[in-house]
């Protein structure tokens, strides 16, 4: 007997990000978990490497997936959430976007984000 009372959405978030390709992998993303913290970064880009091991963390540690978005290979994805700089966090919860965040964030204020929607 289960008790498991999460909507038909997947609860259980992958402990890995999840590299994303196009809109329709992000949107499969967004409808199969509850929470879903969406990196849009570049591979030239020294605070998105810095945040990194951040959003590594995040993803091995909360129940939110992790998706990561390369803004270079996926220009159009980037421009449709208005991404103007990176590294740019956007958040999803219930399949809508619920915030969106510029720059380098601490693993704390991030974390805490998430808990507000995974809680």
């Amino acid at each position: 007997m289960t008790t498991d009372s999460a909507p038909t959405a997947n609860s259980t978030a992958p402990s890995e990000p999840i590299h994303i390709e196009s809109q329709a992998a992000l949107d499969d993303a967004v409808a199969d978990h509850d929470v879903v913290l969406t990196d849009f970064y570049a591979d030239w880009c020294g605070p998105c490497k810095m945040l990194e091991p951040v959003v590594e963390t995040l993803a091995a540690e909360t129940d939110a997936a992790v998706a990561k978005v390369d803004v270079d290979a996926n220009q159009q994805l980037a421009a449709a959430y208005g991404v103007r700089g990176v590294p740019t966090l956007v958040l999803f919860a219930g399949g809508e976007q619920v915030e969106e965040i510029v720059g380098v964030q601490s693993e704390d204020q991030l974390r805490s984000l998430i808990e507000r929607y995974t809680e």
